[in-house]
């Protein structure tokens, strides 16, 4: 029996629920004895519904079905021909048609949830938003489930900034009611590939939270206008900071001082600051440097030194490379060539060609006329130097950048900071001029970092419980010999006013909970309380004993023994277990932790030259507004996935 010809007058309805795919949101199921039949809830065709069948007849339906295709906006084929989708034709869906309809249409797929899921991921791996307009993508979201409505540009263009707002407001909301300090970390981006693109800052946010976990979000990312003056772009930043409404909780601020955002433009953001009296000691703590960054400058100065004898190597290297007799007369640890891009590279290429310097000779004896250039004994004998520098700036930069946790507590630098201090004044003193004047320009740029950083340096290993002052008194007098005193007296009395302050305000934090606490009384219970405010006081100023312990948090803190030192130490879970111990040095120990001392982010190289991020080219053409949301919102996405 032809099953368009079946009386179904008296046929059974399959149950929906026992159906599985998702064919059968556009079809009815129903039984005739043992023949079950598929109606097309749109042009009422009859199509077998057994399972044996399957389901790819249902689908291929749906796609010529000219009413379900009218209906859903898509251009149906003319009668007897077979339609050839074009691109356009692929999924053509009027936009404006579901924007405010429920999420879940009576197909059961959750359109607007699936949308976002969309859009989400693409924020998530930085892949293009035209790609929902390709026309392999269409083809496998239209095979994948027929039933979603494919998305145009604008549409999930649209999504990303509802995604971004809803982000942003979730990270407002953790900021506010944060226990602590923020240090802000200020970085200069490229808008594309070529040096000259349009300029971007990026704005980010480092604090411990209430779990004594470091946390560090992008706040802003936006384009510097090139006629802006350092007073504009510092009001630019300050009034990003205001936005966020964090401009009375910052303790630091960390810059590389490149331009556009040079050292006045830094300057000018402090001081302001430091007017309105939201920075602790008058903001002499709050300018600091990223530590990477120097080391950065310090090897490259270091290479360019010596270019002309690494360029004989590099070239030798070539010309053994090109040549497979050569090369046998070399021994297994093959030569390599660097990237001259990464300095790193270039240290482990001399490194292996030292091993093997006297190769290079021999060739050159044996062949005069070879390619292969040999620096002179004295060459290698500087160059053997300058890689011993080299080697140290690599493993202090793999200790600031390698970390499983995507930013650093502060008390890691001081140690690492202070050995390359010692080496570089050990280096001046070579006897060979060319090493100790490099030794010297190094030194000279490495001080710039040092007079600005180290005392935020010092007062984060001083808050590290396995170093405390011990540290600082033991690297201080290896600098400063007879003048070390007055530099330990002079962080000594940082760190005491750190905490007066931090005293301070955690006495009036106190008074505003007891004012908050007594609003919520009644007035006559108000008066009274005003009239023993005095007999408070009175209290307070009699009843100390003479014998009774009043030391500070500080004090005692200096005074106990030091923590064994141990390499899996967790100084922020330290302090969470001695908050109660010391409850303000610990206020004191979650802000200065929190400094960002480096804002190289883990998805940098921090080898290489340049040293300047560079917009995705799949996201660089976009308007910027755009840019800010997608690079903000994948900041904020990936770091709720590594909390989960």
């Amino acid at each position: 029996m032809i099953i368009n010809e079946m009386d179904l007058s008296d046929a059974v309805i399959v149950k929906s629920s026992k159906l599985k795919s998702a064919v059968w949101n556009d079809f009815d199921k129903v039984r005739k004895g043992e023949i079950h039949v598929a109606i097309c809830r749109h042009c009422k065709k009859r199509l077998s519904g057994s399972s044996a069948s399957g389901t790819s007849h249902l689908r291929n339906h749906l796609i010529r079905c000219k009413r379900r295709a009218s209906s859903n906006g898509v251009v149906a084929a003319p009668p007897g021909k077979k339609r050839v989708e074009t691109p356009l034709e692929l999924a053509i869906v009027d936009q404006t048609k579901h924007e405010h309809n429920a999420s879940v249409v009576n197909s059961g797929l959750d359109q607007r949830r699936s949308r976002f899921d969309l859009a989400r991921m693409i924020i998530l791996h930085g892949y293009p938003l035209t790609m929902v307009e390709d026309v392999g993508f269409r083809v496998f979201l239209r095979n994948l489930q027929p039933l979603f409505e494919p998305v145009v540009f604008e549409r999930v263009e649209s999504d990303c900034m509802e995604i971004y707002a809803k982000e942003k407001h979730k990270i407002f909301e953790d900021l506010d009611k944060l226990p602590g300090k923020i240090g802000i970390s200020v970085d200069v981006w490229n808008g594309g590939a070529s040096d000259d693109s349009d300029e971007f800052l990026c704005l980010a946010a480092h604090y411990i939270d209430d779990t004594w976990e470091l946390r560090k979000r992008v706040l802003n990312f936006f384009m510097v206008d090139p006629s802006h003056t350092d007073v504009m772009l510092a009001e630019v930043v300050i009034t990003c900071l205001m936005e966020w409404d964090i401009d009375r909780k910052l303790f630091s601020m960390a810059s590389n001082r490149t331009p556009p955002f040079g050292e006045n433009v830094a300057n000018k953001i402090r001081d302001r600051l430091s007017q309105n009296k939201f920075l602790y000691c008058n903001g002499q703590l709050f300018d600091v440097s990223c530590g990477v960054y120097v080391i950065n400058q310090m090897a490259q100065e270091s290479l360019q030194a010596c270019f002309e004898t690494v360029d004989k190597i590099r070239e030798s290297i070539r010309c053994v490379k090109s040549s497979e007799f050569i090369q046998e007369s070399f021994d297994e640890r093959d030569l390599c060539i660097d990237d001259s891009a990464r300095w790193d590279t270039t240290c482990t290429m001399l490194e292996i060609a030292l091993e093997q310097k006297n190769v290079f000779s021999l060739m050159k004896q044996r062949d005069p006329d070879s390619c292969v250039s040999c620096p002179s004994d004295l060459e290698w004998e500087r160059l053997e130097t300058v890689v011993g520098f080299l080697r140290v700036f690599v493993e202090v930069t793999n200790t600031f950048t390698k970390s499983s946790n995507s930013c650093l507590t502060a008390n890691i630098y001081f140690p690492e900071i202070c050995d390359i201090h010692l080496r570089l004044i050990e280096w001046t003193k070579s006897p060979d001029g060319f090493i100790s004047s490099l030794a010297v320009t190094m030194r000279k740029r490495f001080e710039e970092f040092w007079n600005r950083n180290h005392r935020v340096l010092a007062i984060a290993t001083i808050l590290d419980p396995r170093f405390k002052m011990k540290l600082v008194e033991y690297y201080y007098p290896l600098f400063y010999d007879s003048s070390a005193s007055e530099f330990i007296e002079d962080i000594t009395e940082y760190i005491k006013a750190l905490y007066n302050e931090h005293s301070v305000g955690s006495l009036l934090a106190s008074s505003d909970q007891a004012l908050d606490w007594q609003e919520n009384h009644h007035h006559h219970h108000h008066q009274h309380e005003d009239r023993l405010r005095e007999f408070d006081k009175y209290i307070n100023e009699t009843t100390t004993s003479p014998g009774q312990d009043s030391k500070s948090d500080l004090e005692k803190y200096l005074e106990e023994p030091l923590f064994p030192r141990n390499s899996d130490f967790d100084i922020l879970n330290w302090w969470k277990v001695h908050t109660a111990k010391y409850p303000i040095l610990s206020m004191v120990a979650r802000n200065v932790l929190a400094v960002p001392m480096s804002n190289v982010s883990p998805e940098e190289d921090p080898f290489e030259s340049s040293r300047k991020r560079r917009i995705s080219e799949t996201w660089c053409s976009l308007r910027p507004s755009t840019v800010q949301a997608l690079i903000c919102a994948q900041d904020w996405i990936r770091s709720e996935l590594e909390s989960s």
